[in-house]
Formats: C-alpha cells, structure tokens, sequence
C-alpha cells in the first residue's frame, strides 16, 4: 500500500504543511508514501528522505494542452502504482488525479481545505468530489455547505499539530502581541491595528508583532502611520523560526474574515500562548477554542470586542494563566499520531 498526497506543489501554506506532517508520519509507521506535485517542482517543507517526491507538470497558465500531459504523467504513475491510495488535497487534484485514474479502480480520499462557500466553480467540485470514496472535512460547518451526496460520504478532521512544536514559554512574558499569517485582505490585519490602536491608548507598553508577507503590506503600514501606532506596530515578514519568536508573547491573535482550522492559531495555542480569535466562517476556531476556557472568541470585524478581549488578558493574569493552561492541554487531541491514524480510517485502511 502507498498513500499518494495529490498538491499543486509544496512552496509554502497550511495545506503543505499538513501534507508533509502526514507523509513524514506514515513512513516513520513503515507506510510507503509520495507527494505527486502536479503545477510546481518545489518543496519547501522538510519530508523524511523515504517520502517520493513526483513532479506531473509545472503551472498550465490555463493550457489545454500542457494540463493533458499532466493528466497523461499522472495516470502512466497511478498505474505503476496499483497499489496505492490517492489522497487529494485540493480541488485540481481530485479533478486531474479523477480524470487520470479513471477506470483504474484506485480509492480516493478528498480533503477540504478552505471554505468551500467561496469556490468559484461548485458544481465542478462536487461533480469530482461525489466520484471519491470519502471526503475529509475540517469542521462540521464546512460539511453543512455541501449537498446531501457529499455529506453522506463525508468526516470531520482536525488539523494536527506539529510534533516538534516548541514547548510552551515558562517565564514571564513579554508584553507583545503576535500575528501570523499572509498580509492579505482575508487575513484582517486591519482589523487588529485598529483594536490595537484602541488598546495601546490603556496599555501603552505593548507591541504588535505581524509575521507574514503579502500584496497589503504597504496599506497596512501607512494605517498603522494614520492611527499613530506606527512605532508600535512591527512587519517582521516571513520567518522560518516563527514559532520560537512568538512562544514567549503575552498572547496570539487572528484576526480572520474566514478560515479552516488555522496552523498558526492551533499552535500558538498548544503552546500556551493565551489566543483570541474571531468567530470566522468555517468553525475552525471553535473546532480549536472554548472560549474563556484556553481561548478567546471575538465576533468578525468587530475592533471593539477584539481590543477589549486584548485588554481583558492584558489586565487579569489569572484569566491568562487558565487560558495558557488550558491551551497547552489540547496538544493530546490534535497529535499528529491521532490525527494520521483517523485519515487512514477515513480511507478504509484499518489496523495501521
């Protein structure tokens, strides 16, 4: 048997991430595993030297005809490959890995990973997705999005965490507050600097740490300027060691429109960093949060609750202390072991 991870490449992102902690897994438990890269040839996640890295094509740009050869790539691999289980982690992989092995008799497992409400073209994706054997879900309100079809076939499945996660901060805190996540309009990092323009005005000692890049770098820079909270408000760009960075902050926040279940929000939770977090579509945050129990759940767009949430752990140790407490106790139901073992279960594989 050989578990197949169908991605467009593997240059970065939460999708990525989540591949290579489950391939990383399974041949450490002895599972033959491949990442089949079907739009890109990079790989900039770490996967254990056992794991096949097969490139099916570089980026189509819309091409008929390079996106046929992509398909005809994969199909000549899934034959050599009679034995294994395509894991399709995006909408084009199970459009191209369906197409590709056809007639093949493979078993196909589907994973969501974004909120499938704003996909362009739904009815094409779940043409595709009703032809797998299951469908994994991050969140029982993701599956309330698809058609009775989908759901029949459907499992919830959290995110895991790291296991090489660093260990939660045990010293006095730092007093700033940090943000991971791309510099872009879903994100919302507008909305934290202007909650965090309001608390500054109270807690004045504070930084905001933003970590990430994006197109609203420069917009979010001069909001910052306009708010009078510029020398406070820190762009640190993309950092391999984000993790090390902000494990000794004084809390996390996302502040998102929407999200699946954020790496950056689960792990700066089990790592004990007291978390807020918005209410945002598709129920990942409160997959991850029970909130004023290890976390912090603030409405969407709402400056007002976020900078009072902020300033309610800011102001009360003991209401941080229990939310650290209680965050660094989650790390057991987000375990990469757990988590690996019920994808195979989804998948039928039973025993491993």
């Amino acid at each position: 048997m050989k578990i197949v991870f169908v991605v467009p490449n593997m240059v970065g992102g939460g999708t990525e991430r989540i591949v290579s902690l489950l391939a990383n897994e399974y041949v450490k438990r002895g599972i033959s595993a491949a990442v089949l890269l079907f739009a890109g040839d990079r790989v900039e996640y770490p996967l254990d030297k056992r794991v096949e890295v097969v490139m099916a094509g570089a980026a189509s740009g819309g091409s008929m005809k390079l996106r046929l050869k992509r398909i005809k790539r994969m199909r000549e691999y899934y034959k050599e490959n009679r034995d294994c289980i395509i894991f399709a982690f995006s909408v084009m992989g199970a459009v191209f890995s369906s197409l590709a092995a056809a007639g093949l008799g493979l078993p196909m497992l589907v994973s969501e990973r974004s909120n499938p409400e704003e996909y362009e073209h739904k009815r094409i994706r779940d043409f595709f997705y009703r032809r797998a054997d299951c469908v994994v879900l991050q969140t029982e309100e993701v599956k309330k999005a698809f058609g009775s079809s989908i759901q029949k076939k459907a499992v919830v499945i959290p995110n895991p965490a790291d296991p090489e996660l660093p260990p939660a901060y045990e010293g006095k805190r730092k007093k700033k507050i940090s943000a991971v996540g791309r510099l872009e309009y879903m994100k919302n990092q507008k909305l934290l600097i202007e909650a965090f323009a309001v608390f500054q005005r109270q807690f004045p000692e504070y930084s905001l740490e933003l970590y990430g890049k994006g197109s609203m770098e420069e917009e979010l820079k001069a909001l910052a300027e306009r708010l009078t909270v510029k020398e406070k408000v820190h762009f640190n760009g993309f950092c391999p060691d984000v993790r090390e960075k902000i494990r000794d902050s004084a809390m996390f926040v996302l502040p998102s429109k929407y999200e699946g279940i954020s790496n950056a929000l689960l792990e700066a939770l089990l790592m004990g960093i007291p978390v807020i977090a918005t209410d945002c579509p598709v129920g990942g945050t409160r997959m991850c949060i029970r909130d004023r129990e290890n976390g912090i759940i603030v409405p969407v767009d709402d400056s007002k609750a976020m900078a009072g949430a902020m300033a309610a752990i800011a102001s009360d140790e003991a209401l941080a202390g229990r939310l650290s407490e209680n965050g660094k106790e989650s790390r057991k139901y987000f375990s990469i072991e757990k988590i690996a073992g019920d994808f195979l279960e989804a998948a039928g594989v039973r025993g491993s």
